[in-house]
């Protein structure tokens, strides 16, 4: 006869939330990945994020593997006499290499020297901002907008930006 199905709590200490899952048992959950829309957490913000099933002291818990800006987001920033642009690579944090990238609109149309002096300095700043903390340190700075503030600040010394943030944030291997 088939094991009847139960609901477990899992808890994602990074955003102070709870979700559940159905399943059979609490540890075949462990590993698998979970996502969620991040908009109505974060007031609006078009983030979807995922996270991995980890068991700790018999409970289970969520921890991040990847964020992403949702394209229509970004899709609707876009104007006419503007730039855009967009880098990508991959840093070492405490724990764990992240992929980042980038996603930056400036006011007015720029030179293409410009866009490489903005590109340089945002991988400058966000390498160093990373390597000082653990993974999930990253993604909740990301998440609460810490690390694009920064970053906007920083950047603004070259060329004023309209918007800047984190498209992609992920754990590679």
């Amino acid at each position: 006869m088939a094991e009847k199905k139960k609901v477990f709590d899992i808890e994602i200490p990074s955003i102070r939330q709870t979700t559940s899952a159905f399943s059979t048992g609490s540890d075949l959950l462990v590993g698998k990945v979970i996502k969620l829309d991040m908009a109505k957490v974060l007031r609006g913000k078009n983030i979807d994020a995922a996270f991995v099933i980890s068991k700790k002291n018999d409970k289970l818990e969520a921890n991040f593997i990847s964020i992403s800006l949702i394209p229509a987001y970004v899709k609707r920033m876009m104007r006419k006499g503007i730039s855009w642009l967009e880098d990508s690579f991959v840093c070492k944090a405490r724990d764990a290499n992240l992929q980042i990238k980038p996603f930056m609109i400036t006011k007015k149309k720029i030179h293409r020297s410009v866009k490489n002096a903005l590109r340089n300095k945002a991988k400058e700043h966000i390498i160093k901002m990373v390597s000082e903390r653990g993974a999930q340190d990253v993604f909740s700075a990301i998440i609460h907008n810490e690390l694009q503030r920064s970053l906007t600040a920083d950047l603004k010394k070259i060329y004023p930006l309209a918007l800047c943030e984190i498209r992609v944030c992920k754990v590679v291997k």
